[in-house]
């Protein structure tokens, strides 16, 4: 195989990627937003600086020597499906070949690959970020927003029609309402609760000193948002809206 992937590189053994799973983790470089919190913009926006092409024999070589120590191949990013091609020849040499779980870390705003992935039952788990509100959280022009959370919408619905296991991440920033949470759980939790297997990670984002946002000035204003009381008041909205898996990380994973 000589497909090429743009990347920033991979841990063979992370135990933070994936909810109580332990993963070989890859980072594809690319991405479709502008995440103001973003903490990985370098790779995101394609800095050479810190993103290099990397075969994907050189990856499937590393992999092999973790697969008794891990339980999935994670991609993340950036956005991976932006390299679908190469991300789908990387996932069916890790099934077909090595026989190791896959797991996808994506916005899930890109319709077609998403669809192609499911379709060709190359993926084993899926996480994804509830961006809320996600006019301000994708950093984009309104318009430009409003359609690709129509297309995480229409995917998200994709997903639960497959019955994929999903991490769902919801980012807390200042800007999260009890109340648009609730909203947006009447709008997804009927493709959410098709699921059988769901875990809900509420995750509040951390600016400087311990991470470098894309945008050091919002992150001072928005982030490390809410105490306890305030992250109690999210987590009972969840459970308002039926959910029983969740769990509150504080850190970056």
């Amino acid at each position: 195989m000589s497909s090429l992937i743009y990347s920033s590189g991979w841990k063979s053994v992370s135990l933070i990627d994936v909810y109580n799973s332990v993963s070989f983790t890859l980072w594809f470089c690319g991405c479709n937003l502008k995440c103001p919190f973003c903490h990985n913009w370098r790779l995101a926006e394609n800095d050479p600086g810190v993103c290099r092409w990397i075969t994907i024999d050189e990856i499937v070589e590393s992999l092999s020597t973790s697969l008794m120590f891990i339980d999935y191949l994670h991609v993340t990013g950036g956005e991976p499906l932006l390299q679908w091609a190469s991300l789908f020849k990387l996932f069916q040499e890790a099934g077909n070949s090595l026989g190791v779980k896959r797991s996808l870390n994506t916005n899930m705003t890109l319709k077609e690959p998403f669809k192609r992935l499911l379709e060709r039952v190359l993926v084993d788990h899926v996480a994804t970020d509830l961006k809320l509100p996600y006019r301000e959280l994708y950093g984009l022009p309104a318009e430009t927003a409003d359609k690709l959370w129509a297309n995480y919408l229409e995917n998200l619905k994709l997903l639960s029609d497959y019955d994929i296991p999903l991490e769902l991440r919801i980012p807390v920033s200042r800007l999260l309402k009890p109340e648009a949470l609730d909203e947006s759980l009447n709008i997804v939790g009927k493709y959410l609760h098709r699921l059988s297997n769901l875990v809900v990670i509420i995750q509040p984002l951390i600016g400087p000193p311990v991470t470098t946002p894309r945008s050091v000035e919002w992150c001072v204003e928005n982030c490390v948002a809410g105490d306890d009381d305030f992250l109690s008041m999210l987590n009972d909205v969840l459970i308002k809206h039926g959910f029983t898996k969740i769990v509150v990380r504080k850190g970056l994973a």
